[in-house]
């Protein structure tokens, strides 16, 4: 569970600043979050490392957030947009 939520978490981060994947790179962010964190509780629960799955952890944290923002500023770009298409008719 640790490598998938590491995929995730890097596809979250990495689609956060592409306009039409940001749309999907939260939910791949919240996914991510949740498979790291059961695969850190595993991983402690059977005495092994859980440094995969706190790296997934904290890029899907970071993804999460880089997707939000980028996508606020899609929307605020696109209703700018609007506004001054608008306003010059």
């Amino acid at each position: 569970m640790g490598i998938a939520g590491l995929v995730l978490g890097i596809l979250s981060a990495i689609g956060g600043w592409i306009p039409v994947l940001n749309y999907f790179a939260w939910a791949f962010g919240i996914i991510g979050i949740i498979l790291s964190a059961l695969g850190r509780k595993k991983a402690k629960a059977a005495s092994e490392s859980t440094g995969v799955a706190t790296a997934g952890l904290v890029l899907s944290i970071i993804g999460l957030v880089i997707s939000v923002i980028g996508l606020l500023c899609t929307v605020i770009c696109v209703s700018a947009a609007a506004g001054l298409g608008s306003s010059l008719m």
